[in-house]
């Protein structure tokens, strides 16, 4: 999942308690990663960014590794 928000604890806590329709099927969640943005502006256009194709691909690179030490091998979702 990929959001932005101001109250990180808060907005976990929804997404856990299935008060978000995006991750309501896909509890319980683990923050494995996140990313502090002095302005929302910057915040929103990370999002946006990581939401694209190039950014779904730089998020698999940057998680890879935490991907391949908990799971002994890179997770590929099937297609």
């Amino acid at each position: 999942y990929v959001g932005s928000t101001s109250n990180l604890k808060r907005r976990f806590y929804e997404h856990n308690s299935g008060k978000s329709p995006s991750t309501q099927n896909r509890q319980p969640l683990k923050l494995i990663f996140y990313e502090a943005y002095q302005s929302k502006r910057d915040g929103e256009r990370r999002e946006m960014y990581l939401k694209t194709a190039k950014g779904k691909t730089t998020i698999k690179s940057m998680l890879k590794d935490y991907f391949k030490n908990s799971y002994g091998k890179i997770y590929q979702r099937n297609r």
